[in-house]
Order: C-alpha cells, then structure tokens, then sequence
C-alpha cells in the first residue's frame, strides 16, 4: 500500500455507504491523530485504539442522524497525494464549502484543522477535506 491515508479514508467512505455503525481501521500515529480531530469536530461519534499485533487498530464508531439516517459525514477528499504533495502557507489555507467543512492539515505542531493552523498563523500539507 503506497497511500495509507487514503486507505483509511477510502475505509470511512465504504462503511458509510453500508450503513455500518463501527468501522476497523489498521492504526498509525497519523491515522490516531486524524481520528482525534475528526471527533473533536463532531465527524464520528466515538474512538478507540487497540493496541493487538504488530499495529493495532482504530475502531471509529461512525454518527448517524437518529431521525433521517444520514451520516454526519457527506464527503472525504484527499488532496496532498504521494505523487503530488499539496501545501499551504499561513495566508492561503483552504476554506472548506465556505467554512462549513474541515480541511485536516499536518503541520510542524501535530495533525489540526484549517481554523486552528489559521489562528496559530502556521501552514503545512493539506492532508484531506472533511464535509
């Protein structure tokens, strides 16, 4: 697997598709780190990390709107690739549909969204847009 970020995106967007409530994911630092925020942001309902095997994984409990079913997650995009790597200074992150998405970037203080890089006035790799 040359893209594991892709991998776990593509992962999330299969198990939305099918309904699924918990997803299981093979975990790496950056994959935890891409799951905190995207929690923190109101993306999934819950977490977990389990540390068995070489690797371990991340057991993502995905959120569902009780009444209509649709998950809080419409899209997942991801923008810098290992063929072509996508970054942004300070002046020019994206905005995500206007603000009402998230794009999830990796900077030199850890794995944090457009508006936290935005407010801490630092850029760095667009890893992936969340809406």
């Amino acid at each position: 697997m040359t893209d594991p970020i892709a991998d776990y995106l593509t992962r999330l967007r299969n198990a939305i598709k099918a309904n699924h409530r918990i997803v299981e994911i093979p975990a790496s630092n950056l994959k935890k780190e891409i799951t905190k925020v995207l929690h923190d942001k109101g993306f999934i309902q819950n977490y977990k990390f389990v540390e068995e095997g070489p690797q371990g994984t991340i057991k993502i409990a995905l959120k569902y709107n009780p009444t209509t079913k649709a998950n809080a997650i419409v899209k997942l995009e991801r923008i810098s690739k290992p063929g072509l790597r996508k970054y942004s200074s300070a002046e020019s992150l994206p905005r995500v549909i206007n603000g009402l998405g998230v794009a999830v970037l990796s900077t030199s203080k850890g794995v944090m969204t457009d508006k936290e890089a935005r407010q801490m006035h630092i850029g760095g790799e667009v890893l992936c847009y969340v809406y």
